[in-house]
Formats: C-alpha cells, sequence, structure tokens
C-alpha cells in the first residue's frame, strides 16, 4: 500500500543514467531559482518607506537614493557570484568560498547561516504567501496554519519528483508575476508621463526634511536591502544546470539580477511618484496597481500572481538546501545521509528533512513568521559578506589576469553587506539576536559529527584498528517463551549453527510453569539443554540479560563467541504486528549495545 502511494505521489524510480535528464535549461532555472529574489520585490522596497515613514511622508523621496544604493549593491553581489560560479563550478557558494579561503570556521558560519536561512525562505515565503490569500477570503483566516502546512506538502511532493518536473509546473506562475509587474510598472510611467498622476502627490527630490540623519539612512538601505535575499541561491545549484553548467548559471544570474533590477527600481519609483504611504492592511504593490488599474481584472491579476510568488519562493529553498547540504555533508559536517539520491534521482532526504522543519516552524509561530524577516535577512548578509570577503582573499592571494577589477567588484560588495550586517544587528537587535545564540550552537553541533565520523572512520580503517580475535567456537543462547513451531524452526536453525553448544533460557514468573515446562521440554528435545531463570519481579530482560552477561564472560575466556538467537513470528498482515513480538522487540533492544554478543532474529511466517 505504501509504496503504491509512493509510486503515485513522486513516479516511477529513476535509472541513475538518466541523470542528465534532470538537468534544467536557462529558462526553468530562472523560475525556479530567481523566485525567492524576485518576490522580495513585493516587500523590498515597502521596507524602506516604513523606515522613513518614522520621520515624515516629505522623507519618501529619500527612497529614490536609497534604491540606488540597493541596485548598487545588487550589482556589486551579481557579479560576485557570476565570479564564484566559474571560480566554483561545483557548487556550494558561499559555504566552499569561506571555507577555502577564510578556513573552516568562516565557512561552517556561511553554511549554517543559509541552512537555517532556506528553512526560513520557506516558512516566511509560504506564511507570506497564505497571507495574501486569506487576506482576499477572510473567512478561511483561521486556517492559516493548515493552509500553509499544505502548501508546503504540495511544494516538498513535487520536488521530490524530480527538479524537471518541479521547474516545469513552477515556472508559470513565476514567469506571470514578472509579466504582471512589467504590465504595472509600464503603465504606471506612461500615466506618469501622459499627466495623469499629479506631481503634487510627492514632495519633490532634494526637499529639506527635518530630522533625517545618516543612521536613518542606513536602516532603510538595510531594511530595502532584504530585497536581495536568494541571490546567492544560483550559486549553490550549479548542479542542477544542463552543461556547460557554470556558463548556464551565470547567464541566468544575470538575467535574474536584471528583472530584479527593473522591477526594483519600477515599484520603487512608482511607490515615491504616486506618494504611496505603506499601510498595514494594504501593501504598496496592492496601493500602486489600485491607483493604475482600479479594481479590476488588472488588479487582481497582479494581486493572485504576487501571492502566488509569494508562495513559490519557498522553491528557491528546496532547490538551493538539498545541494548545500552534500557538500556540508562530503565534509562531514551532517548526516552522510543528505548525500544519497532518491527515487527520481534528487537528494530527497534533503528535500524531506526541509519540509519538515518548515513545518514545525509554521506550527511553533502559528503561522506569524512576519517577524523572522530580518533574521532570515541577516541569515543570508552574513554569507554574503564572508563570501565577497573570501573572494577578495582569492584574488590578492592568487592574482590571475584582469584580478584587479574584480577584487574592487568584491571588496564593494563585502563592504555594502558588512555595513548592512551591522545595520540589522544595531536597529533589530531584538530580532535577530537569536543568530548569535545559533550560529555557534550549529558549529559545535557540526563539529560533533566531524568527530564522531572521524572516530568512526579510525576504528573501522583495517590499517589502523586492533586485529580481531579468532573464535574457536560459538555458544548459542535460545530465550523461548513455549513449545511452539516458532521455537522448533529457531532451534532447527541454531543446531546447524553449533549443534552441541546451545543453551535454552526460559524465565517464568511462578515456579509452577518453571516445574512444569522443565518436564515437557525433557520430553521434547532432552539433548538441549534448558535454563530457567525464575523471575519473581515479572521480569524476562533483567534475568536473561545478566544470564547472557555471565555466559560472555566464561566464553571470552576460551575465545568463543556468544549468539542470541531470538525466534520471531511473522503475522501474515504487517498491522497484525501491533499484537505480538513485543518481547522479542526489548529484548533485541537491550542487547543491540552489548558488546560481543550477536543478536539474530529467526522469522517464522505464517500463513493466516
Amino acid at each position: 500500500m505504501i509504496s503504491i502511494l509512493k509510486r503515485f505521489l513522486i513516479g516511477r524510480p529513476l535509472k541513475s543514467t538518466e541523470l542528465g535528464e534532470q538537468k534544467i535549461n536557462k529558462t526553468k532555472a530562472l523560475a525556479i531559482l530567481s523566485s525567492d529574489a524576485l518576490s522580495s520585490v513585493a516587500y523590498g522596497p515597502e521596507q524602506i518607506l516604513l523606515v522613513l515613514i518614522t520621520i515624515s511622508a516629505a522623507a519618501f523621496w529619500y527612497s529614490i537614493p536609497i534604491g540606488i544604493g540597493v541596485l548598487i549593491l545588487l550589482t556589486a553581489l551579481i557579479l560576485s557570484y557570476r565570479q564564484i560560479i566559474f571560480a566554483y563550478p561545483h557548487g556550494g557558494g558561499a559555504y566552499v568560498v569561506s571555507k577555502e579561503n577564510l578556513g573552516m570556521y568562516p565557512g561552517l558560519i556561511a553554511g549554517g547561516s543559509l541552512l537555517v536561512d532556506y528553512i526560513l525562505t520557506v516558512a516566511v515565503s509560504v506564511s507570506a504567501g497564505t497571507d495574501a490569500i486569506t487576506s482576499a477570503f477572510p473567512s478561511l483566516h483561521a486556517h492559516n496554519v493548515g493552509i500553509a502546512i499544505v502548501f508546503i506538502l504540495f511544494i516538498t511532493i513535487l520536488n521530490l519528483r524530480g527538479v524537471t518536473e518541479s521547474a516545469s509546473i513552477l515556472a508559470y506562475p513565476v514567469y506571470l508575476f514578472v509579466l504582471a509587474l512589467f504590465i504595472l510598472i509600464g503603465v504606471g510611467i506612461y500615466n506618469i508621463v501622459t499627466g495623469h498622476v499629479s506631481p503634487e502627490l510627492h514632495a519633490p527630490i532634494g526637499t529639506p526634511v527635518a530630522g533625517i540623519s545618516l543612521f536613518l539612512l542606513l536602516r532603510a538601505f538595510a531594511s530595502g536591502s532584504s530585497a536581495l535575499t536568494g541571490v546567492e541561491a544560483i550559486s549553490n545549484a550549479i548542479p542542477n544546470f544542463k552543461d556547460p553548467a557554470p556558463n548556464n548559471a551565470s547567464k541566468t544570474l544575470i538575467a535574474m539580477g536584471s528583472l530584479l533590477a527593473l522591477l526594483f527600481s519600477g515599484i520603487v519609483y512608482l511607490a515615491y511618484y504616486y506618494g504611496v504611504t505603506p499601510k498595514e492592511e494594504v501593501t504598496v504593490v496592492s496601493q500602486i496597481a489600485e491607483q493604475t488599474f482600479g479594481r479590476n481584472f488588472m488588479y487582481f491579476f497582479i494581486q493572485g500572481t504576487t501571492a502566488l510568488i509569494l508562495i513559490l519562493a519557498a522553491n528557491t529553498g528546496y532547490s538551493a538546501f538539498p545541494l548545500l547540504a552534500v557538500n556540508l555533508a562530503k565534509d562531514k559536517f551532517i548526516p552522510r545521509m543528505f548525500t544519497i539520491r532518491g527515487d527520481r534521482l534528487g537528494y530527497s532526504n534533503g528535500i524531506i528533512f526541509l519540509g519538515v522543519l518548515s513545518i514545525i516552524l509554521i506550527i511553533v509561530f502559528k503561522g506569524q513568521t512576519e517577524h523572522l524577516i530580518p533574521l532570515y535577512a541577516v541569515g543570508v548578509f552574513i554569507p554574503f559578506t564572508l563570501s565577497q570577503t573570501g573572494m577578495m582573499l582569492k584574488w590578492i592571494r592568487e592574482k590571475p589576469k584582469g584580478w584587479v577589477p574584480k577584487l574592487i567588484i568584491n571588496s564593494t560588495g563585502a563592504a555594502i553587506s558588512l555595513v548592512v550586517t551591522l545595520m540589522f544587528f544595531l536597529t533589530k537587535f531584538a530580532q535577530v539576536w537569536s543568530v548569535l545564540v545559533f550560529l555557534p550552537l550549529i558549529i559545535v553541533l557540526f563539529y560533533q559529527i566531524k568527530k564522531h565520523y572521524e572516530a568512526v572512520g579510525d576504528q573501522l580503517r583495517i590499517t589502523t584498528c586492533e586485529p580481531s580475535a579468532p573464535i574457536e567456537g560459538n555458544v548459542i543462547i535460545l530465550p523461548v517463551a513455549g513449545i511452539t513451531h516458532v521455537v522448533e524452526n529457531s532451534l532447527n536453525y541454531a543446531k546447524s549453527l553449533s549443534p552441541h553448544q546451545i543453551i535454552a533460557v526460559y524465565v517464568p514468573f511462578e515456579r509452577e510453569d518453571e516445574t512444569l515446562f522443565e518436564e515437557k521440554w525433557n520430553k521434547w528435545h532432552p539433548d538441549v539443554r534448558l535454563v530457567t531463570l525464575h523471575s519473581p519481579y515479572r521480569s524476562i530482560i533483567n534475568p536473561l540479560t545478566k544470564f547472557i552477561d555471565t555466559v560472555q564472560r566464561k566464553a571470552s575466556e576460551s575465545n568463543y563467541q556468544v549468539t542470541v538467537i531470538i525466534p520471531q513470528f511473522i503475522p501474515k498482515k504487517g498491522w497484525h504486528n501491533i499484537l505480538h513480538n513485543q518481547s522479542s522487540l526489548l529484548i533485541r533492544a537491550h542487547l543491540l549495545f552489548r558488546r560481543n554478543v550477536i543478536i539474530t532474529t529467526v522469522p517464522y511466517h505464517l500463513k493466516k
């Protein structure tokens, strides 16, 4: 039943040779890897205005130079990550760059930040999209958490079906959103040029504003820079591209940067010229669309595509998280299971892990994850700063041809990213302080996992571990609960291994049962030694394990191996297991960590 459901949801398994067919072209990659960055256009300009409104509406003209500053940072990041793509064509992004150029600790800070950030990306994006839907249909507001979970399950299953399939489905809403915003910006600018928008709605650029300060402008710049989250995703996901992967990834990155720059600058300009004031219940994009088109089809088209892309921005996390996890797992900082490809050739463990953690986050915060946005933004700008700094050191150290312009680009990006990161800590410390707690904890966890893997490797390696002592014979202990076909089957198996070293063990709770069983056993198999361990406290585990320990100590003196054979019958129907086999499960669980004791289960299959 489970396999049928899995086949229905995920599809038929793919051969390893079909991996090339799961690579994506530039058009699909632009959609699934840019959705996070492009969706931030819906709230990035609004974040600038929310800071400026604390002075007055007259300060809104500062959104233009602040927007230009964000575009300068975007240009530096795009050019820098383009260099990273060619310098590190196997993916890994900020983690690999920081690790190789700054050292292991900075690399782990970048990797840990991005892992957490991708989880926040999914939770925040889906919650924002759900809010947009329930705002249009207020009766659904009470079901925000349930709706968000359904969306996460849908996107998770879609990604488990493979990169190609998810890209084919998710590309349409992303391009519809881009089309909708271009129409909005185009019509809005046309209305301005033709004089349909009054210039009195906004303060002229250069108008003196009392109370303005450099600190406030930097705070607005940092808030607006939240529109750049997701820019790094393409450099992490290079292995998903068709060959030549670096060239295709580079062109996709340039296309994403160009689209983001055009959409962001268009929305910032229209918001300024229209004199839009941010409101709690209506987004800036919604106000611009209403003033441009009124509440007609185009308005609802823009709102609908905005809600869709906010939800689908989560897919950037699903594309980048598994590949980043693969790089960390190869370096033994997280479990190796993240390097395993699933039935559809995607890194399914990473996809499932991301989905589960995102659902937990939404349940814990009851779908109200908006106050996680600063944490989400600072989680990106820490890796931005580290990767830019790492590339600076790489150019200074290697000095390849044309390295000076590259150094200038990375230095600019590193400086601005550092300013944005510091501004987040200075202005939103109450919301981002947890970064200073969970990042050290994550790094400690990474090192503990690596330490464990190294210790396991040392103990398993033949060249370094102690030679195993020779085994002279086998002592078999067979716990029995009665005289049945199950016990007979296990006894026959035990005799095939060591016919003269078998000890059957029975644990009775009453003396009468002890005597009666011994009589039956001596009639049934007098050739097999029976040991009865009376248990007045009705425990099977304690007397049995003490007896096994005693036998093991004596056997080890003669280089004999102790094997415990546990009889178990297997019901015809799987759910019947709930009704049986609890004792055998408990015995196995208690003996599993006993040294020098081998546990073997001998199944006996029932026919009805």
